[in-house]
């Protein structure tokens, strides 16, 4: 059984509050409550239970500047999976609530980040069509307790409900640390360039459709 309760009086209002949402997400297995503003500075406060998720999460605030506010708590005592996810879903939410109806904003946008010996390209279209694309070899493994291959976990989940199109390159590196932390800084920055707006719009949709 799922319940998600959003903390939204008023549900046309995002652009009025400049990008701010609020979500908590309760389920079986974990109980997530989340606070973003798009348009912040890259205050963050965080507390998944999984320190090196914390670690991603604060990257996506800083590098987006983004104000994150997310605290988590789940079944840890199985593994992270759960958590991981969840938090996932429930950021691609709030990145869905805040952008609303997509008036303004640029819509695209792209990074490429390096750390030390890798190298990492995250590119992401608000299109409102979920999908996601992972390229290139992420090596099974772990950074401290937490297992690698939940980061595309994370982002599949954050892809399916942010509503949009986000496609992810690892282009080489050996550090499994310094390729998962590529990934979320890249994240960041694409999301930071898609979400902000484009004056030559005049408010407009950012589609020939009139409506994304």
């Amino acid at each position: 059984m799922t319940a998600i309760t959003v903390a939204n009086p008023c549900a046309h209002c995002y652009s009025a509050r400049m990008g701010n949402a609020r979500l908590h997400r309760k389920t079986n297995e974990t109980d997530v409550s989340l606070e973003l503003a798009i348009n912040g500075t890259g205050k963050r406060q965080i507390d998944t239970g999984i320190p090196f998720l914390d670690h991603m999460l604060a990257q996506i605030a800083q590098h987006g500047f983004f104000d994150l506010t997310v605290k988590a708590v789940g079944d840890t005592q199985i593994d992270f999976h759960h958590t991981v996810e969840d938090t996932g879903i429930t950021l691609g939410q709030a990145f869905a609530q805040a952008v609303g109806d997509k008036k303004g904003i640029r819509r695209y946008g792209h990074a490429v980040i390096p750390l030390n010996e890798a190298l990492a390209s995250v590119t992401v279209d608000f299109s409102g069509r979920p999908f996601f694309v992972f390229n290139g070899v992420l090596p099974k493994g772990k950074v401290g307790d937490f297992d690698v291959e939940l980061v595309e976990e994370f982002l599949q989940a954050f892809a399916n409900n942010a509503g949009v199109t986000l496609h992810v390159k690892v282009e080489y590196g050996n550090n499994l640390h310094h390729i998962a932390e590529t990934i979320f800084k890249a994240l960041a920055r694409a999301l930071d360039a898609a979400t902000q707006p484009e004056p030559r719009s005049a408010g407009a949709p950012p589609s020939t459709k009139g409506a994304l």
